[in-house]
């Protein structure tokens, strides 16, 4: 799989996101279970050349019932890869039909990318919600602004000055290593 591929991998599953305000007003973030969205993508990895690199494109994503299921795109939305995630195994299917599975999806990402993933914390991750035991900077309104957990950090954005509102920009970087900017397009409420 090409640099870019991977890259493009990396970052759809990385979160998640785009360009204007989520569409229907969400639920309180913390009565927030399912959920989907769709939104835009910029990775940027930092490695020992020839491996670094810039990708970008689409995806769209649905929690739903602790399974996940993201679908990536190419920035003119052509289909790039389809990503299924249950708490027993994790499968990848690429556009020209190769298919990968693992047990868990950080440990696939990291077979399919050679980079350690946070796949399984993203869902809590795009809802701001940080692991019990991590402080979390929040903005005047009490939303989550940025917090670090294991070993990357998580910043967050906001169209709506509601206390309430979900994020519309997340970046989520490790130290001179990656780089992902989303931009979420429109939240949608799965209850």
């Amino acid at each position: 799989m090409r640099l870019g591929n991977v890259a493009l991998l990396a970052g759809s599953l990385v979160l998640a996101a785009c360009v204007s305000a989520p569409r229907v007003p969400p639920a309180a973030r913390d009565e927030i279970g399912d959920f989907a969205l769709e939104g835009r993508f910029a990775l940027h990895v930092v490695s020992p050349a020839p491996a670094s690199g810039s990708s970008g494109g689409r995806l769209a994503w649905e929690h739903k019932n602790g399974d996940d299921r993201i679908l990536i795109s190419s920035p003119l939305g052509i289909g790039v890869a389809e990503i299924e995630i249950t708490p027993s195994r994790s499968s990848l299917r690429t556009a020209d039909g190769k298919r990968r599975e693992a047990v868990d999806a950080d440990g696939l990402m990291e077979e399919v990318t050679g980079r350690a993933l946070p796949v399984s914390r993203l869902p809590a991750w795009l809802l701001g919600r940080a692991a019990r035991t991590t402080p979390v900077e929040r903005d005047d309104s009490g939303r989550p602004r940025r917090f670090f957990e294991a070993g990357w950090q998580i910043e967050y954005a906001y169209d709506d000055d509601a206390a309430d509102a979900l994020p519309a920009r997340l970046t989520l970087s490790r130290e001179n290593d990656v780089e992902l900017r989303l931009r979420i397009e429109e939240w949608k409420d799965t209850r």
